[in-house]
């Protein structure tokens, strides 16, 4: 039965979310069970794209991705496909009618990555964090406001500034391995190599002003999606935090991270906050 591949397709998406991303996958937990599937449709999709062009290196990873964009655009127009990350997304991309140019710009940037290892200007930047970041939120923000546009319109500056902070974090983060193993430098007009306390803080402080603007739009979120949004916010906000109080040398040299007792301390202040109507 047809109802059967979509159980195991949503499985599959679920497990990609689980095993990918501890973090991500916690806050998901934290949706209205309503919209929670849709959002692991949609990071299964993400991440699998992702996958292509940051690790299989010993693979054609430019065939690769032609062959899984063409089953994407395929899935997307037939309803349906083998590829069960592809057959639970397309079913979530034609549920929400997700417009189909933030699948294409998402797949732009990933596709940037194949070939680009530097952004030299902001306007570079820019493309590539809408495109692999700032879509990926509005996507989301389709499954939160199921259908309301006026409510879409109203919160989508908010959900494009949320999705650049994390992507920005994660650069910050992944300095090391963007920098080394994949020879990718991100942010314009900085020199990883030479990464100083002045140039490491003009990044926070962009990425802090993302945040100020993402926080507006959660307070204004339909009450299923809040509490999960919230507790992603403020797993990043404690990421930059340590981030911000570790010496650039260090951020070049190792992985920061957010201990998952840390995690679960944050996710119970989130739940106290979010019951207090603190946010």
């Amino acid at each position: 039965m047809k109802q059967l591949f979509d159980q195991v397709s949503n499985a599959c998406s679920k497990l990609v979310t689980e095993s990918y991303s501890t973090s991500f996958s916690m806050a998901t937990k934290m949706l209205g069970t309503t919209i929670r599937q849709d959002i692991y449709n949609i990071y299964g999709f993400v991440r699998f794209a992702d996958e292509i062009v940051d690790t299989f290196h010993e693979y054609d990873k430019k065939v690769l991705f032609n062959n899984f964009e063409n089953d994407l655009n395929l899935a997307i127009e037939q309803k349906i496909s083998l590829n069960p990350i592809l057959n639970s997304f397309q079913y979530t991309f034609n549920k929400y009618n997700i417009p189909y140019h933030l699948v294409a710009s998402f797949m732009k940037s990933m596709r940037m990555d194949l070939s680009k290892k530097e952004y030299h200007t902001d306007a570079e930047y820019k493309e590539y964090i809408y495109g692999s970041a700032d879509v990926v939120g509005l996507m989301c923000l389709c499954v939160f406001v199921n259908g309301d546009k006026q409510q879409y319109e109203d919160l989508k500056e908010s959900a494009m500034a949320l999705g650049s902070a994390f992507q920005k974090v994660n650069f910050l983060r992944d300095l090391k391995a963007d920098y080394e193993f994949l020879e990718r430098s991100y942010f314009p007009n900085t020199n990883l190599l030479e990464l100083d306390e002045e140039s490491k803080k003009r990044i926070v402080g962009e990425i802090e002003a993302d945040f100020a603007k993402g926080f507006m739009g959660i307070e204004k979120l339909p009450s299923d999606a809040k509490f999960g949004v919230y507790t992603a916010f403020k797993y990043y906000k404690r990421l930059l935090a340590k981030l911000q109080n570790t010496p650039p040398l260090e951020i070049k040299n190792k992985r920061i991270r957010v201990p998952n007792y840390e995690k679960f301390g944050l996710l119970a202040k989130s739940y106290v906050n979010y019951k207090l109507q603190l946010v």
